[in-house]
């Protein structure tokens, strides 16, 4: 038999008890049968320290317990073909000798053995959990198909340019077969879907059958009966789609299943990020994997594509894959580190990135046919983890990458390997200079970021004319029910979003401590460090007039080196006067029962801006005014390590609500900073702290030191870098017993966020782009330069570029040039 890798390992979960003698495989191989072999068979293999078996040979076993699994399967085979059999076969095996012993055996083993064997062979994988969110149950067809009556009323449907009939919506079209009626669908709590329109029809007339508006496929189409109240096949679906003139073969399928009046508009933005009509190397080998598409998880593959192409995170995982290995805890799949280093060694050791055999080209090129090479790997095993218990993540629906990558930073930090920690490269540090306009007083505050956020100067666009026109013939077309014209897209100045990004901002309600009174306030920020790794991320998605939102379709020509050292921060200047340090006073109200009300409604002034930006990310509007209320208006980036630590609560979309006493209705209401009787700091606040960056110690110093004002205590740490770590062994051995990596961790000794500051000039080396309109729906492609040459990372397939979308790219990363 031939011997290939399968990047599966730790699909079984540990039973708990006596269990633990046995480790879940790590990083199982398969052995593949020769061509022409038509019987799979699974083996399942594993090895446990225990007195010799009888019959085995060689000395005593290893101490180590190690676990392996092997799946016998043909690689390049459709495994839901009904053409083949098959058969399980489950072994133990037992190292260094490899002697092999059938499953069950009880006459052999040990009891103990025998049910560990029982309880590895019975656990679901998260394959399996995650088959019933995938299942699709075959349609039945509807009862009304055959004996369905259409009106002659003349309707016909033009391929595009739709709208619903009674409210002008353009997504999530029924059309209504038996009158042709073209109306929206029901509203989904994502915000997309439409007014439920189609419904009042059938309520109202009884025309039973609708079919969705760009699902028409030479194949079929999308049918919904009401009157069944599920979807439904129609086999006479060609006939009644010709009754309104639309000819089913002349159909085009849509690409990666998105409504056709979704991606019209955008035809072209697809076919340039992707590269489409132009004949793409593939590529092979280590670092040329690519990554299985789940089901609307291209950001995740997008953004490990760009992490595992950093020399830190390959030397903090990959390189110490085996020690990780070593100390990782009895059930692997619930450990970051691990999964990290698996998914790490699958991209970069070229096991499953192999070219076909020569003889597998010239029998394709005999017969004519080109069957495409099941190369990559499937990360559902750390999908599965690294999403557990996020309410977005969890789900199959599409993401926002940039959303993803602060939360892969965010369980970076927290879980930490070696005495190196690989997201110090993204980090640094951000000055805010915020002036009173009245007093011309200042404050300067810093505060940690990872990311770089540029806004679209839309007003900039050097093609306006060019705009104006395509958006007058747009709107002719829509009249006249035609197809739109080409698309026009915005091209906007690079240098002028770097300048919309340094200009000052307004600060609404801004209570000045020089005035002791509101007054008008401008912030702008500059960079205290320029971290190693710069990720620039371009705010194309807002909202609109109507709060729904959208993408701004732009073309931005960034540049391939990158010189931000004008941004670098200065502090304060000479002739510049601080503002006095003094908090808003507390309005105290004649009533006794009301001064806590009036001093919590008093600090109910929310940053509506920060606001926004965590709502442009899509999490709910109620959540964002939670955490920048909570976070006293420290900015987004501090309310978003807040959504983050406290999205399980169940009242996390809940409005905010203050009771009589001030006492806020929610779990999170420690994170205001009110003094308990032992002023031990609130977690919530330690945990924001410590997100940035900072060591708990510190964290629960400062908060003591300033009486629990999260924002004082910041400043506190900013200015005691030199303050000696104070001795807190309780709070060490917690941390130590909750780290599942606590063998290989080493002391850092470093009291403030560690900075890896240098030179403002960066190098592009890769960028990830989006395609679609919005952050929930659509499609990602990663663009990554190596040896010289831009490579293209499409799920799986994995090929040379020959034109770089560098202008329509989402997130961007750069690297320092050395000085």
């Amino acid at each position: 038999m031939q011997r290939a890798a399968l990047f599966r390992g730790g699909d079984a979960q540990m039973a708990a008890g006596d269990l633990g003698e046995l480790l879940v495989p790590y990083m199982p191989t398969i052995r593949v049968p020769k061509s022409g072999d038509r019987v799979y068979k699974t083996e399942c293999a594993f090895s446990y320290d225990s007195p010799k078996v009888p019959g085995a040979s060689g000395g005593a076993l290893p101490k180590r317990r190690n676990a392996k699994l092997f799946l016998d399967l043909e690689t390049n085979s459709d495994l839901n073909s009904e053409d083949f059999e098959y058969e399980d076969e489950a072994k133990l095996v037992i190292f260094p000798d490899h002697y092999e012993i059938s499953l069950p055996n009880i006459e052999e083993l040990p009891a103990l053995v025998t049910i560990a064997c029982d309880a590895l062979l019975s656990a679901k994988s998260p394959y399996r959990k995650q088959e019933s969110d995938s299942w699709e149950e075959e349609l039945q067809a509807s009862k009304h198909a055959k004996t369905l009556v259409q009106l002659d009323n003349g309707v016909r449907i033009p391929p595009s340019g739709w709208k619903c009939s009674k409210c002008d919506l353009r997504e999530n079209l029924w059309l209504n077969l038996t009158d042709g009626s073209v109306l929206c669908g029901k509203w989904f709590f994502d915000g997309s879907g439409g007014n439920g329109h189609a419904m009042e029809h059938y309520k109202e007339t009884g025309y039973p059958l609708a079919v969705k508006l760009g699902t028409i496929t030479p194949d079929g189409a999308d049918v919904y009966s009401f009157d069944e109240e599920e979807p439904v096949l129609d086999p006479h679906i060609a006939k009644h789609l010709a009754h309104f003139g639309i000819d089913m073969l002349q159909m085009q399928v849509t690409e990666n299943g998105l409504r056709d009046n979704d991606i019209k508009p955008r035809v072209s933005e697809w076919e340039v990020i992707q590269e489409a009509g132009v004949k793409l190397k593939p590529m092979y080998g280590p670092g040329y994997t690519g990554i299985k598409n789940l089901g609307n998880s291209c950001y995740l593959n997008a953004v490990m594509q760009a992490i595992f192409s950093i020399p830190e995170f390959q030397r903090a995982y990959v390189g110490n894959l085996p020690r990780i290995f070593d100390y990782s805890p009895l059930d692997p799949t619930q450990d970051f580190n691990t999964q990290m280093a698996k998914l790490g060694h699958g991209l970069l050791s070229g096991q499953y990135s192999k070219p076909p055999m020569k003889s597998e080209l010239i029998e394709q090129v005999m017969k004519e046919e080109h069957k495409p090479q099941r190369n990559g790997i499937s990360p559902r095993m750390f999908k599965a983890f690294i999403s557990k218990g996020h309410p977005e993540f969890s789900s199959n629906r599409q993401q926002d990458a940039q959303e993803f990558f602060l939360h892969l930073i965010n369980l970076v930090e927290r879980n930490p390997v070696g005495s190196e920690n690989p997201s110090d490269v993204f980090r640094f540090l951000v000055e805010e200079r915020t002036q009173c306009c009245q007093s011309r007083k200042v404050r300067y505050t810093e505060r940690v970021d990872y990311i770089m956020q540029l806004p679209v100067a839309m007003e900039a666009a050097t093609n306006k004319d060019e705009l104006i026109a395509y958006e007058l013939k747009r709107r002719e077309a829509e009249a006249a029910r035609r197809p739109p014209p080409e698309l026009v897209r915005a091209k906007i100045p690079f240098s002028a979003c770097l300048q919309a990004f340094s200009e000052p901002s307004n600060v609404e309600d801004f209570w000045s401590s020089a005035l002791q009174a509101k007054s008008a306030g401008v912030k702008t920020s500059r960079f205290a460090s320029f971290p190693e790794y710069l990720v620039v991320q371009i705010k194309k998605f807002t909202f609109g007039l109507d709060w729904i939102p959208k993408k701004l379709d732009v073309s931005i020509d960034m540049p391939d080196f990158l010189d931000i050292s004008h941004l670098r921060a200065r502090g304060l200047q000479p002739g510049e006067e601080e503002l006095p340090d003094i908090a808003p006073p507390i309005v105290i109200p004649d009533d006794p029962k009301d001064r806590m009300t009036n001093h919590f409604m008093e600090s109910l002034d929310i940053d509506e801006s920060s606001v926004m930006q965590l709502a442009e990310m899509g999490f709910p509007l109620e959540a964002c005014r939670k955490a920048v209320y909570y976070t006293g208006n420290l900015g987004a980036e501090v309310a978003f390590n807040w959504i983050i630590a406290h999205m399980e609560e169940p009242d996390f979309a809940e409005p905010l609500v203050v009771s009589a006493f001030g006492e806020v209705a929610s779990s999170g209401a420690a994170a205001l900073g009110a003094v308990g009787l032992d002023n031990q700091p609130p977690e919530e606040m330690v945990a924001i702290i410590i997100s940035m960056g900072f060591q708990r110690n510190l964290a629960i110093q400062a908060l003591k030191a300033t009486n629990n004002n999260l924002e004082r205590a910041l400043e506190w740490i900013f200015n005691h870098p030199d303050l000696e770590e104070e001795s807190e062994p309780a709070l060490d051995t917690m941390d130590m017993e909750n780290n599942a990596n606590a063998n290989i961790l080493a002391d850092t000794g470093s009291e403030g966020p560690r900075i890896k500051d240098g030179p403002g000039r960066y190098e592009l080396f890769g960028f990830i782009s989006h395609m679609g309109t919005s952050t929930m729906s659509g499609h990602y492609v990663c663009h990554l330069k190596k040896e010289g040459r831009w490579v293209i990372y499409n799920d799986l397939r994995v090929c040379a570029s020959e034109r770089p979308p560098k202008d329509l790219g989402y997130i961007y990363f750069y690297h320092r040039i050395p000085s």
